[in-house]
This record gives structure tokens, sequence and C-alpha cells, in this order.
């Protein structure tokens, strides 16, 4: 079975989903999974399909083609991404803390992910031997605190390099400069310790544990040049007690944190997420 996905955003009006459901018919393809969404307040529309097109007449450039017409009557933003397009590749970047590194390289390996990883920047050697033994290259490129553009000039050039489309900073404890921000919008991934947004920066869990919550979290959000402030992807959260020191609260939150991370990374290469301003409208 071939499945390809169609993701569409445009103004809300009556016969989207009739045209483009006759549409996708009328050239052979059958939608095996459908998702919808109206929001009342903006009067947007969204609307993920997944397609199987074994018995379709059009190739995915004759299709394009044709549904551009649509596209432009219902002044839609759209894609259409076949099979040989959906395989996305993922650079990741990691400081020393290694729990979502390791838990994305397992399921990785696991055939949970649906996409290569390019490969794995970090600003500390500490990670080289896992990543390595995956197979996958690693790329130590230390960042001096005195001049971070040296270093983050080199990142770009990796990132270009091995035509990675997605970053996921898997506790990657720099800040992204806005250049790189800019120029992948969209396709920065982040893990924040924290349920954003609350305690925004640095020693969340600190924070947390010196304000006494009651309930800790993390948040999977889009990287944007406002720290932690990009569209929200994920969000989970723990009960915690008066009883629970400052390290708890840690040991705690690393299982959130992976278990959030993997599941907006997979979200977004399953074309689930679909951004809207500074919100998502989420698939899953």
């Amino acid at each position: 079975m071939s499945l390809c996905r169609l993701v569409v955003t445009c103004p809300d009006r009556v016969g989207i989903v009739a045209r483009v459901s006759s549409f996708i018919a009328e050239q052979g393809g059958s939608i095996t999974e459908a998702n919808q969404h109206s929001d009342l307040e903006t009067g947007r529309f969204f609307m993920r399909y997944e397609v199987e097109t074994r018995n379709m007449t059009a190739d995915s450039d004759a299709f394009r083609q044709a549904f551009a017409r649509i596209a432009e009557e219902f002044d839609m933003q759209w894609q259409w991404r076949d099979g040989e397009q959906r395989r996305r590749r993922l650079m990741i970047m990691v400081s020393r803390e290694s729990h979502c590194l390791v838990d994305l390289l397992y399921r990785w390996t696991a055939g949970e992910l649906d996409c290569d990883i390019a490969g794995v920047i970090s600003n500390h050697d500490d990670m080289r031997s896992v990543v390595e033994w995956h197979g996958i290259e690693y790329h130590h490129i230390p960042v001096s605190a005195d001049d971070k553009a040296p270093a983050f000039s080199a990142m770009e050039r990796v990132i270009e390099d091995s035509q990675a489309d997605t970053i996921v900073l898997a506790r990657y404890m720099q800040i992204i400069p806005p250049s790189l921000c800019e120029r992948y919008s969209g396709q920065i991934i982040n893990i924040h310790h924290s349920f954003l947004p609350s305690f925004a920066g640095a020693r969340p869990y600190h924070q947390a544990h010196t304000r006494g919550v009651k309930l800790i979290g993390a948040t999977c959000h889009y990287v944007t040049q406002e720290l932690d402030a990009g569209p929200i992807i994920e969000q989970d959260i723990q009960r915690v007690t008066h009883c629970h020191t400052t390290g708890d609260l840690v040991r705690l939150g690393r299982d959130i944190e992976k278990s959030v991370l993997a599941r907006g990374v997979r979200w977004h290469l399953q074309d689930r997420v679909l951004i809207d301003g500074n919100k998502t409208v989420v698939f899953s």
C-alpha cells in the first residue's frame, strides 16, 4: 500500500471537505484517515488526509498540478507528501544530559520514528560513543562563552551539508541564534523541562521546588526567536508533594521529558502538527 498525506490550512468556508474528498476519489485515491478542525474564533480550517494511492490515475506531480487549482480557489496553504518525500532527515542536538537522546535513538532503531538521523551535534564530547555505536555521525562543536558565533556558524554548515530538514534539541543547553530560528522556522523542536509558560529559562525544577508546586511537567515546542515561547506541540505532568526534593523533581522530570519529546517528534514526522500563529493544531 502506498500512502500519501495531504495537509491543508485555509480560511473556513462551506464545501472544502466535499471538494477535496471528491477530487481524491476522482483521481482513484482512497482516504484511509481523515482529520479536520474548524477554529470558530479565527475562522481557519485545518485538514490532514492519509490517502492510499495504489489505484490513482495520476502520479504525484500530476496530482499537485491538478490540486493547485482547488488550492487557489480556497486560498489554501497545502502540502502533498508522497512516499519518496515523506522520510525526513533529523539532526539531533544535545549537551550532557543523555536521557532524551538515548530514548530517541532507541525509538529510531525500533522503527517508531519514520526518519533518517543525519547526525548528532553536541557542544560536549560525552555522547560520542553511544551515538557512533548506532552508526550515526557525531559532530563535537564546542561553544565558547566569549564568542558563540563561530560555533553556530559551524553548526549551520553541518546541518546544511547533511541536508537535514528537522532539528531536534534533545536537552541542548544553548540558545539557538535568530538566524537559525528563522531559516528553520517550524522545523526546530525543543524539549523544555517545565510545564510552559511557567518557569521558563534555566533551572526550572529548582524554581518549581522553591515555589512549592504540586505539579511538574515538560513541554515540547517549536523554537522561535523568543526564548521558550514557540508554538506548543505536546505537554505532560507529574504530581509531586512537599516530600520531594529538587533531585526528586529532576529524576521524575526526566521520564516526562523523554516521552513528551518522542511524541512531539513522531507527530511532526507524521505531519500531524499544523502551526497556527503561535498555537498548533495537533491531529494526534
